[in-house]
């Protein structure tokens, strides 16, 4: 058995900070890396020990195997876990851990070759006997061999990265017509994502479940299974919504899919947590679609149901140890949930959001599990993955842990920067998923390519307005202390009124709000009047009673002009224009074409003086390590380009002028 006292944990964010706590248990000590954007983040405040590797981009820090390799030699360190994403599937990461003397916490690595290239895995599969879905996955890549195999298999097929998942290098083509375009688009991001554009093309099954085994394997030839997790809850081919035990399993059918995923393992000579994924139609028939040589996102909802810890499992398995169970002690009891809570902009085709958290708040009670790598007051950098946190929730029923999920959401807040969390209320409360229908269908089918919410409720902005009300009276009672607090609203005329102009899309801009003689607060908010009163006040929380309803908000206030907001289901942002000057405000011409957020310009597709239609593609931005198409707002002409192909760009950055026809 060797010995394990130090871990490296070679990644950031919550898994990182998820990893160590298992590891303090454990009694071994952490080290945390960082790159310059991180160097305050919550995972490197958690470590016993943090090693700067290098500058924000990931190639510089969290891809560079030779400055993490040195930083676990510089801290002394045994192993060395990956988490998930990074380096997590490289060979080449792990080959260097073993030449270092390091212990890498997953799988040999020739099971990382084989599964960590979708074509050699298909293939491996296929000799292996498990179902595999009909495609190609040939060694040939030039274009007219993948369109006549793409033609081959019939429309419509799903082009993947072979390197690589997580949906980069992903497109599903349903007509013939835009095969090249595609495949053009999936062999760059393919390229950028993972350092090769070798593609393979499956059959798209339609309307699918997408159900994962769980497998673990250990240095002593054992192999099992812990039941399987239903991720088919998915936007553009990446996870939004995970849940175990999947709501249409069968014994037979999990007996059949877990002894599929164990012959993968075995297949492969696997050591360690691993994910097989599966494609279950409609018939209950099921293929193979990728194992993933890590340990899972979505892992958590696999502990709660067995009651394990399977990044402790990682850790005894890695120091030699037999694995604690066999196959026929695993049992599952009760039904976990998980949602995947980002930073972007779902009413803005869920475009990434980047910028500082100003609260992030989620309550902790039973059943309800937090895994996060941000605190208030830290911030969402552009250079990584969005998400903030995943959310668990978990009863003895499906029901029981939608509700807990449910309520977990509506009592929380992420305030700061744009955010799912109201989507996420909205996808839990949808009546097919509810009934436990979803398919990977679901989001588009109950959302396309946005979120868009319906109108937001006056009652919302009565209650902005009344908080920075009370917030300004506190203000202007701590700069006059002989006044007593209870003159806090008084006015010689018998009442104090306020005006304030949100400008907000959705609502009424001119919000008056009045005192009144019983401590109340009469606010008009275009046609509708509300009467308001505090039942608590306590930054950053209050409860506020409008029209006899009480209600929870959590709120920060920025200079005393901007208030973000939360409810049990709306979060929102108000800018009071009337205390801000008009040159604070940034206005965009029709014609302007801004970054929609932070990432590098890939490509600029147009010239200055081409004639272009509105919804015309005018260059693609890569960030979050997906690659997003700049198109036109309106039809015209190019006045000009202001910045070169390349070049990184922030949020609201100008890219591209256009003279915009009447």
């Amino acid at each position: 058995m060797r010995t394990l006292s130090t871990l490296l944990i070679a990644n950031r964010g919550e898994i990182a900070v998820r990893v160590m706590r298992t590891a303090r248990s454990l009694g071994i000590r952490t080290v945390a890396v960082y790159s310059d954007a991180d160097e305050a983040a919550l995972h490197v405040r958690v470590a016993d020990q943090s090693v700067r590797i290098g500058d924000s981009p990931v190639g510089d820090s969290y891809l560079n195997i030779e400055a993490v390799i040195t930083a676990a030699q510089q801290c002394g360190a045994d192993a060395v876990h990956p988490g998930y994403g990074f380096l997590s599937e490289n060979q080449k990461f792990a080959d260097a851990c073993e030449a270092a003397g390091l212990i890498f916490i997953g799988p040999p690595k020739a099971a990382i070759d084989v599964m960590g290239d979708k074509a050699k895995a298909k293939r491996a599969m296929l000799a292996a006997g498990v179902p595999c879905i009909p495609g190609y996955q040939g060694e040939a890549q030039d274009e007219s061999t993948l369109v006549a195999e793409a033609n081959r298999i019939g429309m419509p097929v799903m082009l993947k990265a072979a390197a690589g998942g997580g949906g980069r290098g992903m497109r599903l083509v349903e007509d013939a017509a835009n095969l090249s375009s595609a495949m053009a688009l999936a062999k760059s991001e393919a390229q950028n994502a993972f350092g090769s554009s070798e593609l393979i093309i499956e059959k798209a099954v339609l309307r699918p479940r997408h159900v994962e085994i769980q497998v673990f394997a250990d240095q002593h030839g054992n192999v099992l299974h812990l039941g399987e997790r239903d991720c088919s809850v998915q936007r553009r081919h990446q996870k939004v919504v995970e849940e175990s035990p999947c709501p249409v399993m069968t014994d037979t059918l999990r007996a059949a899919m877990g002894a599929a995923a164990v012959e993968a393992a075995r297949a492969v000579d696997y050591v360690g947590a691993g994910t097989v994924e599966f494609l279950l139609d409609q018939n209950g028939e099921f293929f193979f679609l990728e194992m993933n040589t890590r340990l899972q996102v979505e892992h958590p909802v696999t502990e709660m149901v067995t009651g394990l810890d399977l990044v402790e499992w990682q850790l005894r398995v890695a120091r030699g140890e037999p694995l604690p169970l066999v196959q026929d002690d695993v049992s599952l009891l009760g039904h976990a949930i998980e949602v995947r809570l980002y930073a972007e902009e779902p009413e803005q085709g869920f475009l990434p959001s980047t910028g500082p958290v100003h609260l992030f708040s989620l309550p902790e009670s039973e059943g309800l599990r937090v895994d996060t790598g941000v605190e208030s007051g830290d911030s969402v950098s552009p250079y990584y993955d969005a998400m903030v946190a995943k959310v668990i929730g978990y009863g003895d029923t499906r029901e029981d842990a939608r509700r807990r999920l449910l309520s977990g959401l509506q009592a929380g807040a992420l305030l700061g920067l744009g955010n799912n969390r109201d989507f996420l209320i909205d996808v839990l409360e949808r009546e097919d998923f509810v009934r436990g229908e979803a398919t990977t269908a679901f989001i588009g089918e109950n959302y396309g390519d946005l979120f868009s919410r319906d109108e937001l409720p006056t009652a919302i902005v009565a209650a902005a307005a009344v908080i920075q009300h009370v917030l300004a009276m506190t203000r202007g009672a701590r700069l006059a202390p002989s006044v007593s607090a209870e003159l806090l609203d008084w006015s010689s005329r018998g009442r104090s009124v306020s005006v304030r102009d949100y400008g907000t899309p959705d609502a009424a801009n001119i919000v008056t709000l009045e005192t009144t003689s019983t401590g109340e607060y009469g606010v008009q908010v275009g046609e509708h009047t509300h009467q308001v009163a505090l039942q608590s006040f306590a930054t950053p929380h209050c409860e506020l009673v409008c029209d006899g309803l009480r209600t929870p908000y959590q709120f920060v206030e920025l200079e005393g002009v901007t208030l973000h907001i939360s409810s049990p289901h709306h979060t929102a942002v108000f800018t009071d224009r009337r205390r801000i000057t008009p040159d604070a405000e940034e206005v965009a011409g029709g014609g302007t074409v801004v970054a929609p957020m932070h990432g590098q310009l890939l490509t600029v597709e147009v010239e200055p003086g081409d004639v272009v239609e509105q919804g015309r593609r005018l260059a693609v931005l890569e960030a979050m390590k997906m690659q997003h198409e700049i198109c036109a707002p309106a039809s015209g002409a190019v006045i000009e380009i202001t910045v070169r192909e390349g070049a990184q760009v922030a949020a609201g950055d100008t890219l591209i002028l256009l003279d915009v026809e009447d």
